[in-house]
């Protein structure tokens, strides 16, 4: 296989693929397709585009790496270009004129993932790179990289237990690292070679790395970390098995601050294992979403804000379960089931149906359905009950655990649990999951004896948190608490008319603002929180939200189906599904759209977003679903609304997207889609 990921029709020497990275990637891709490697080069260049979106792929020396795992790409490829017109691919020292498409196949083993790693790595190394600019025809660079992708790896002899625990020479800091870049294949090894050989040139250090790639996952020696003076985190993602290092000093940041700043990274790790005061690992890793800010370690307000986002996500399964189980509880047992779904699925069994008559609190109430229906509506009802009951507990624990690894998730899910039983609903797990995760994580820092340490994250860590949360709750922040939750719901459940209308459009802007993004999660949790209440107002909240989501993919698909030569030819084959994903209640299908054209996308979304919240509030429409989009439609009531408010919203989207491209034109788009047509006509 690494004798043929590149081969002399991968490679352009001095040309001109375009004047900005879009081009570039996309020529690339081009390159890429034409030799048969990839189909079709749509997806390849779109998936590429959307891993730059992400973070630029410049590094030190001139030389940019897009890279991605694509379902279009067919075997492990390089696709290589020195360019005339070097482009600004974000890189900290200028335009790169040396670029590699880097294109692994989505569900390729690791094997493949082994030799681009190779490649990356190479990349650091000053020698390459000058042989690269200086070779003189493809088949020199097709041998260069060949030769570093086939040579066998240098084995490094790993310090035995007995020298790893020995004590640092005088003057001498022991330094572990962890380098993570989001799809593991580049930014992964560079990062960690560039600390690496920064390291080896001096005297006053000594440093291991543990790549946590895609290709493979070495873990560092217990008794190194033990020997180890601090620690660097290299990453864009959590750290695997972050509790290994707990108590050491660490510096933290994203993973191309160790490519561009190796030095910087270094010497703070000194000054930290020096400093009695230094910052120490507390527990497990933030969740795999969390992003640090590049060139420094990670602020308050964005740890908050990534801890806020890691608990939204894990409870989304809690409530989409729950909810569509409700949702099929009315389907099935009908809507006055409701009312009784408790004595129905406990009084009842399927050798013993019930009628239309049932008794629930000690009274007889009537159902308009009887038998196997009523009894199975009310079980789904009581399962999605259960589901749902535990949306606040789930949004609470996942935030601690992000702020402090495992210790903090017990803590996290009591104060869920406190906050449900005072009232104090889903305000109240936002503040007792950040309670408990700054508190686990405070705890966590103190320094201790190591019989204790043992006990610290199992029982120490959980129990006095616990505690702290459980006081303050129910004795100062309870009450203030369940106070606002109960305004919050009233100010709901009085909404009507001009004020609903207004409502609406707020939601439907934040839904349509990044598509997926933190205001648009901002904005499904504001819905969601409130849907096991199940008043009106809810309802027609989540109605609002679901259908505003629902626009931005749908207008998107739309519109290239409409105006094709206004998009790429990667955009035109991202319409070809954005409409699924639109109508299943993804909002993430217009991101690549937005990526590539913000000032235009977005403003256009967020018209017919507000458009379609607006109509669904006026029409009072509401959804006993939280996701599934038209798929769910039996649980939304009006329908007619629902459908009416989503349309509408998609018209305005459309109209408002084709004319910002139309008067006010992207023209690296509308040249990339110019030269597409020009290629099909000639064709």
């Amino acid at each position: 296989m690494s004798e043929s990921i590149i081969n002399t029709k991968l490679v352009r020497l001095d040309a001109d693929l375009g004047a900005d990275k879009q081009e570039v990637i996309t020529s690339l891709a081009g390159v890429v397709a034409d030799a048969g490697r990839a189909a079709p080069v749509e997806t390849l260049a779109a998936d590429a585009l959307a891993r730059e979106a992400k973070s630029p792929t410049g590094v030190p020396g001139g030389i940019a790496i897009p890279h991605c795992r694509s379902e279009a790409v067919t075997e492990p490829t390089l696709g290589f270009a020195r360019l005339s017109r070097a482009v600004d691919f974000g890189g900290p020292d200028g335009d790169a004129n040396i670029v590699f498409l880097i294109a692994a196949p989505a569900g390729g083993g690791k094997e493949h993932l082994k030799i681009l790693s190779k490649l990356a790595r190479a990349l650091v190394r000053q020698d390459f790179t000058d042989a690269l600019r200086n070779a003189s025809s493809e088949e020199e660079i097709v041998t260069l990289v060949t030769d570093v992708v086939n040579a066998a790896p240098k084995k490094k002899a790993a310090p035995a237990a007995a020298e790893a625990a020995a004590p640092a020479k005088a003057g001498v800091t022991k330094i572990v690292a962890i380098t993570a870049c989001p799809t593991g294949i580049a930014h992964t090894y560079m990062a960690a070679d560039s600390l690496t050989q920064t390291a080896e040139k001096r005297d006053d250090v000594e440093l291991v790395v543990e790549t946590q790639g895609s290709s493979s996952v070495t873990p560092l020696d217990p008794a190194v970390i033990e020997a180890a003076d601090a620690v660097i985190f290299a990453t864009d993602v959590g750290v695997k098995d972050r509790e290994r290092f707990a108590g050491k000093p660490v510096i933290e940041s994203g993973v191309k601050r160790a490519i561009n700043e190796p030095v910087q990274m270094i010497d703070e790790a000194i000054a930290a294992s020096k400093n009695p005061n230094a910052r120490r690992v507390a527990g497990t890793a933030q969740a795999a979403s969390s992003t640090a800010e590049e060139g420094e370690g990670l602020s308050v307000g964005k740890r908050i804000q990534q801890s806020v986002m890691t608990g939204v996500s894990y409870m989304v399964p809690f409530v989409a379960a729950g909810g569509l189980l409700l949702a099929l509880g009315f389907l099935f047992g009908g809507y006055d089931m409701a009312n009784g779904w408790k004595a129905i699925a406990t009084g009842f069994s399927l050798t013993d149906l019930p009628g239309h008559t049932v008794m629930v609190d000690g009274a007889e109430m009537t159902f308009e359905r009887s038998g196997f229906l009523l009894y199975i509506g009310a079980v789904l009802f009581a399962t999605g009950q259960a589901a749902m009951g535990f949306i606040v507990a789930a949004l609470s624990g996942y935030i601690a655990y992000a702020m402090a690894g495992r210790p903090g998730i017990a803590p996290g899910f009591v104060g869920g649990a406190i906050s449900v039983t005072l009232g104090a609903g889903f305000i109240g797990g936002l503040i007792t999951g950040l309670l408990a995760g700054f508190i686990a994580h405070w705890i966590g820092s103190w320094k201790v004896n190591r019989m204790v340490a043992s006990l610290m994250p199992v029982v120490i860590i959980p129990l006095l948190t616990s505690l702290i949360v459980g006081l303050l709750m129910f004795l100062l922040l309870g009450r203030p608490l369940e106070s606002i939750m109960t305004g919050l719901q009233n100010w709901l459940s009085s909404m009507s008319g001009s004020s609903a209308v207004v409502l609406g459009i707020i939601l439907g802007l934040m839904m349509c603002f990044d598509l997926g993004g933190p205001v648009n999660k901002a904005a499904y949790l504001f819905a969601t929180a409130g849907l096991s209440t199940g008043d009106q107002a809810s309802l027609q909240i989540m109605a609002a939200v679901m259908a505003a989501g629902m626009v931005p993919p749908i207008a998107m698909s739309l519109a290239t189906f409409l105006r094709k030569n206004l998009f790429t030819p990667a955009e035109q084959e991202n319409g070809k599904s954005a409409w699924l994903l639109g109508l299943s209640f993804v909002s993430e299908g217009a991101i690549p759209f937005a990526a590539a054209d913000p000032f235009r996308v977005i403003p256009s979304m967020m018209l017919g977003g507000a458009t379609t919240g607006a109509l669904s509030m006026l029409f009072g429409v509401g959804s006993r679903a939280p996701h599934g989009g038209i798929f769910v439609f039996f649980a939304i009531d009006p329908l007619w609304g629902w459908i009416v408010a989503l349309l509408a919203g998609i018209a305005v989207s459309t109209v408002a997207v084709i004319m910002f491209k139309q008067f006010w034109p992207n023209k690296t788009i509308q040249a990339e889609a110019a030269k597409a047509e020009a290629q099909k006509v000639a064709a």
